[in-house]
């Protein structure tokens, strides 16, 4: 079964997962040294790498002849 094609490359996903797992670190520690909600931006950016990153992973995972709304 062939494998569907996904939209970031290999280089991209890799900065994608260093970029979440940067923001997903930064968070706790920016609530524990800030007194505003700042760090809340951190989660923010997070949850917007990590929607990318699953949806690339739908693509990676859907058989090559299928169609998106399948």
């Amino acid at each position: 079964m062939d494998q569907g094609s996904s939209f970031l490359s290999t280089r991209q996903r890799r900065l994608a997962w260093l970029g979440f797992l940067l923001a997903a670190v930064q968070a706790p520690v920016a609530a524990k040294f800030s007194d505003d909600s700042s760090w809340l931006f951190s989660v923010v950016v997070a949850l917007m790498v990590a929607t990318v990153i699953i949806a690339d992973d739908g693509a990676r995972r859907r058989p090559a002849g299928a169609r998106s709304s399948d």
